[in-house]
């Protein structure tokens, strides 16, 4: 439960209808069952203390007495509980039934929520003997004890202050205005559904799809719980076709048929940092929602801190799936080039200059400027290639650079700047032997001049190619690479960028332009910027400032969610948990804390640039950042870290 996270689980128990005592006792051993995985929340199907298919037998004086009983029996066994457990029956109150949800937490029932939508079509009859429940709370008898009943309530943790729960049944999600919709704008983070949905050709997916949807349109957790077997078959089957999703992502699914309790963790922090930045998201503390408080703990330093279950994608910027990956490369792609054929249509240019270094961003940037001229019905011979060697030019970069220019029927220009440096140098009065920085830097400012002056002697415009994951690092020249008059690679980090590179390298028809794209993808990320010495390999820039693929999770997560240096570690142990020691890992976060929050004032004055995914740094859009913040408060949290 630290850092936002809750454990919850589904479940359909195998049930015998209208045996209630039997269903209690399935429903406690599930609950102790639960317990020991550490499970926040447990929510079981619609009517499971009787069974959803009892008919005219809810109609039975016993069958409602025995079943509010047996509630209460299940209620007393959480005495010494710390989960939420919430359970279906029909509640007898005022000669009329109610489809109804009991919430249970420590050996009390905090609250009842009935059904709000009585479906009466097709094979459902559900009006024969339920009324349709109120919306506001309202106090009533539960076997003694005076507990509120209504569909606006909603059951607040103490101690995991995110963790705010409201309550559908069944064909609540089906209607077009779903208590859940009120339920999320008074402050749920988490909607609890308890089903009973009968099973026929093609409803499994429509019901996922239902439930992503829900919670994406509503950024919440969903938690639908879904009957199975023991429900009579006389008309119907129902496959406990239990689902877990989080703000449109589906979680855990439990195959129908098979009777699976799913368990998994909802991130209420990812919840609630959607929220936020959502200033359309009209959430409100409404007036007339009864708000029931818990703990899960005495103190909150005693809250669980499991190991997570939910898996933890080490690139969240790259989908898992061939088809996935292709279909974001392809959009991407079309992105930048719309983006940059608008550039150079409103401007009427027809020459485009890049430098070319053989690396990974400005191959990315040739092949978008490619697309573009191609769209626009240019010559590319219009797209200036410029390869600038200097001192640290290696062999494999130069005649990679120069192959690819030629595969893409592009006009290849060398400039040496090996003598323009050295002159500045000697202007400067700086010793050509000091490699500091100002040796480093002078070769990226002097590329870049010469690149702006070829697109005012060609009347064109310089396109960019520094990426989403140097800028945040702050990993560039400040008027030097960092500056251009189009980046397009400015919102895609260098991790997509090699996915891009590789799906230009295995979906194109020439062999000569697939071999030096693969071999490109094969190059160690370098600045090469320092003359190699004798017996060591080239200067790598991951050996400076640490792994992309670690930067670039650090990026989703920080500027994406917000979330704070302690989880953002702890997400990125578990999702590098056979690659990094917890000492690298905490090692790479202090560097990108301290870099992305002092080197602001290079993204203050970025060049125009497409926005192509959910984060973005640019000054004019997505970051508005001060140049002249201080890191403290981020590395002072990580220094309190234990190892």
């Amino acid at each position: 439960m630290r850092h936002g996270f809750l454990r919850v689980a589904a479940v359909a128990p195998e049930i015998r209808l209208a045996d209630c005592s039997y269903n209690a006792k399935q429903i406690i051993n599930l609950i102790e069952e639960v317990e020991e995985k550490e499970v926040g929340l447990l929510v079981f199907p619609e009517l499971c203390i009787t069974g959803y298919t009892c008919g005219d037998l809810f109609l039975q004086d016993i069958l409602l007495r025995t079943a509010m009983e047996q509630v209460k029996r299940v209620a007393e066994a959480t005495a010494d509980k710390e989960l939420v457990a919430i359970i279906g029956f029909p509640f007898d109150h005022l000669g009329r039934i109610y489809n109804t949800a009991a919430i249970i937490h420590r050996g009390r029932i905090l609250g009842l929520v009935p059904k709000q939508n009585i479906p009466n079509y097709g094979e459902f009859y559900e009006s024969r003997y339920f009324t349709e429940g109120p919306n506001e709370a309202i106090k009533v008898d539960f076997m003694g004890e005076e507990l509120y009943f209504g569909s606006r309530i909603l059951f607040e943790s103490i101690d995991l202050p995110d963790f705010v729960l409201g309550v559908e049944i069944c064909e609540d999600l089906w209607v077009p205005m779903s208590p859940a919709n009120s339920h999320c704008v008074a402050g749920a983070t988490v909607i609890a559904n308890l089903s009973a949905s009968s099973e026929i050709v093609g409803k499994a997916e429509y019901r996922r799809e239902l439930v992503k949807s829900q919670s994406s349109r509503l950024i919440c957790g969903y938690v639908y719980a879904d009957a199975g077997e023991g429900e009579s078959t006389t008309d119907l089957v129902f496959s406990g076709h239990n689902l877990i999703a989080e703000n449109g992502l589906l979680l855990s699914e439990a195959e129908p048929f098979n009777n699976k309790m799913i368990i998994n963790e909802l991130d209420l922090g990812r919840i609630k940092s959607d929220r936020r930045r959502m200033n359309t998201y009209n959430g409100q503390c409404r007036m007339d929602y009864v708000r029931v408080k818990f703990s899960f703990s005495e103190y909150e330093d005693k809250l669980k801190q499991y190991d997570l279950i939910r898996s933890i994608d080490p690139a969240p910027f790259i989908p898992e799936s061939a088809q996935d990956k292709m279909k974001r490369c392809k959009d991407i792609l079309a992105i930048q080039a719309a983006g940059l054929k608008a550039r150079l249509s409103h401007i009427g240019a027809s020459t485009a200059v890049l430098g070319v270094s053989g690396g990974l961003d400005s191959t990315l940037a040739l092949l978008v400027t490619q697309e573009a001229f191609d769209q626009l019905g240019l010559d590319k011979k219009g797209i200036l290639a410029v390869t600038m060697p200097c001192f640290g030019t290696s062999k494999r970069t130069y005649n990679n650079a120069k192959t690819l220019a030629e595969c893409l029927g592009t006009t290849l220009m060398e400039i040496d700047i090996k003598a323009s440096v050295i002159q500045h140098f000697e202007d400067i009065g700086h010793d050509i032997d000091l490699h500091d920085i100002t040796y480093e830097n002078s070769q990226a400012r002097e590329r870049t001049q010469v690149l702006m002056d070829l697109a005012n002697k060609h009347k064109g415009v310089v396109v960019g190619s520094g990426d989403l994951s140097e800028l945040v690092l702050g990993w560039a020249t400040f008027n030097g690479d960092h500056m251009s008059m189009y980046g397009v690679n400015a919102s895609i980090p260098k991790t997509l960028i090699g996915a891009m590179v590789e799906w230009f390298a295995d979906s194109t028809d020439n062999q000569s332009l697939s071999e030096v794209l693969k071999d490109i993808l094969d190059t160690p990320v370098s600045p090469e910027l320092l003359p190699p010495t004798e017996g060591k390999e080239h200067q790598q820039t991951e050996d400076y400032i640490g792994p992309y693929e670690l930067h670039d999770f650090f990026i989703y997560y920080v500027l994406r969610y917000g979330f704070s240096p302690e989880k953002v570690y702890r997400l990125a142990k578990a999702a590098f948990i056979y690659k990094y020691s917890e000492q690298e890992i905490l090692k790479w976060l202090q560097i990108f804390y301290h870099r992305f929050i002092s080197q602001q004032y290079k993204r203050s004055s970025l060049p125009d640039g497409p926005k192509v995914g959910t984060v973005s740094v640019s000054p004019r859009g997505d970051l508005r950042m001060p140049s002249d913040a201080k890191a403290k408060l981020w590395l002072d949290e990580l220094k309190s870290i234990s190892i």
